[in-house]
């Protein structure tokens, strides 16, 4: 199962279902969940007990669950630090937060797969 829901008024049309069912499978039931900066930053400091605005926040309820919050706001400031369009960065970050779903933590494995997801996923800088 997998849902995309949002408070803000745009996010960039991608092939999200297609993206996590390569990445977690299909029976992972995931959300995906578009916020504004404010909220993005209250479940930060709620959750993680950090206090800057995130770009991305991805949870994993338990070992078949999860949601992965994205601040497009957020990631349009940032992807010209990354020579990246908007749209191509928000794909990054949701490869990113699937991927910690998965398992994987920051380093040179984590890079490489988002680097190969990125690429089966046509999403060039």
């Amino acid at each position: 199962m997998f849902g995309i829901s949002t408070t803000v008024k745009t996010y960039p049309k991608l092939p999200y279902e297609q993206m996590k069912q390569d990445i977690l499978g299909a029976r992972y039931e995931l959300s995906l969940v578009f916020v504004g900066s404010v909220r993005a930053q209250k479940l930060n400091k709620e959750y993680r007990k950090k206090t800057y605005i995130p770009n991305v926040l991805s949870f994993p309820l338990d070992e078949r669950t999860g949601e992965i919050y994205i601040a497009p706001s957020v990631a349009a400031k940032e992807a010209k630090k990354f020579n990246m369009t908007p749209r191509v960065y928000i794909g990054y970050l949701f490869i990113h937060g699937l991927l910690h779903l998965k398992g994987y933590d920051h380093g040179d494995t984590m890079e490489k797969a988002e680097q190969r997801y990125l690429k089966k996923f046509k999403l060039t800088r």
